[in-house]
């Protein structure tokens, strides 16, 4: 058996790396979506453009505009004199966000008095917005801080007595602190997320066209008069695809820690065995479009067609919890998503199978039902 089983997996092998269009599914995803999702695809916001709309002219407003200075993350790109002008500078997309300092700014804030100003964040890309919005009022409060800290110090100077007339006021002080991505990096959320992509993407295509592709050239009827069995012939069709599953994770992986530094904190072999599971689902959907296509083309469409919706459904950019209740129950039937909270739990939260043990059982489940499944179908087929 294993003789026969291993002449279709060199027959496979040989026959995958000499089509051309064989090697450019094999190589070109991996390193497009790995250029692309770690390079050009970057939801962080290092340096916004700032104009300020000083209405007041005073020392404490250029105190404020030097904290946003000194705060590196935003650069000062204008200075409208009117509302109108603020307004042109935000439609135009020449700044992300405009300051605006109130007249009597600097004397509020002397006599202790609220200081009015405003902070226009521009609202197209709600993602930027909000993280724009967030690094310019963590700005303010430190601008405040330091304003309170330096009034109480005026208070105390001259007094002459050895302790205070009044205590000072009790401060408590909230220090954010970020867990599993300190840095904020959306490269180390991408980056896991195209593991389970490309995985998913190569070994179903793969898999799908190489069995569509012996019907298609007439070669399959010929594998059926040898005396290979059909177990056998199904074995040696998925198993160099299978190989090459592992192969991609292993590239992809090494590619995150060493080029894109993205942190592996969790256990290896937990990863690799939820790859097994996951390539067993893989494997499985390919079989089944091989036995509904009857070319290559149609074969390639109806991967993409399946690939698409698990893509949009494994909350690689979306959460599933911000869907509709239906659409989360769908995403259950998904092994993406399992696979996608696997590699990210893995990565970023080096948690193990004690946390993860409900989405090795799902990859686990969905995987030998799949491939069962299709096995039988193809095998029905045969006959």
């Amino acid at each position: 058996m294993w003789a026969r089983v291993r002449e279709i997996v060199r027959k496979e092998i040989k026959q995958t790396l000499r089509e051309r269009r064989m090697r450019v599914t094999l190589l070109a995803p991996p390193l497009i979506q790995l250029m692309i999702f770690g390079y050009a695809v970057n939801l962080d916001v290092d340096h916004a453009r700032l104009a300020l709309f000083d209405q007041d002219r005073s020392v404490a407003a250029r105190e404020l505009l030097d904290e946003f200075r000194g705060s590196g993350r935003f650069e000062l790109v204008a200075q409208p004199g009117s509302e109108q002008e603020a307004q042109r500078v935000l439609d135009r997309g020449e700044a992300e966000v405009v300051l605006r300092i109130l007249p009597g700014f600097g004397v509020d804030l002397a006599r202790g008095r609220e200081a009015a100003l405003q902070v226009l964040v521009d609202g197209t890309n709600s993602n930027t917005a909000s993280i724009i919005a967030n690094q310019a009022t963590l700005v303010i409060r430190q601008f405040n801080a330091r304003q309170l800290v330096r009034t109480q110090q005026h208070k105390m100077v001259g007094r002459a007595v050895e302790r205070p007339l009044f205590a000072p006021l009790p401060n408590v002080s909230a220090v954010p602190r970020v867990w599993f991505n300190p840095e904020l990096k959306s490269r180390n959320y991408f980056v896991p997320g195209i593991l389970v992509n490309i995985i998913m993407l190569v070994t179903l295509s793969l898999t799908s066209m190489a069995i569509v592709r012996e019907k298609e050239i007439g070669t399959m009827e010929q594998l059926m008069v040898t005396p290979i069995r059909p177990f056998e012939l199904i074995l040696g069709k998925t198993l160099p695809f299978a190989a090459i599953g592992l192969g991609q994770l292993v590239f992809i992986t090494s590619v995150a820690l060493l080029v894109f530094r993205v942190p592996l904190r969790g256990s290896v072999l937990l990863l690799l065995l939820a790859s097994v599971f996951f390539i067993s689902c893989t494997l499985g959907l390919g079989l089944f479009i091989s036995t509904i296509s009857a070319t290559q083309q149609q074969a390639m469409m109806t991967t993409l067609f399946v690939f698409q919706p698990m893509f949009m459904l494994s909350g690689f950019s979306f959460p599933i919890r911000n869907m509709p209740e239906v659409m989360q129950w769908v995403t259950r039937l998904n092994p993406m998503r399992y696979f996608m909270e696997v590699t990210r739990g893995i990565f970023l939260k080096g948690v193990g199978l004690d946390v993860l043990w409900p989405q090795v059982l799902a990859l686990a489940v969905l995987g030998v039902g799949i491939l069962t499944l299709s096995v039988l179908r193809f095998h029905k087929r045969l006959d």
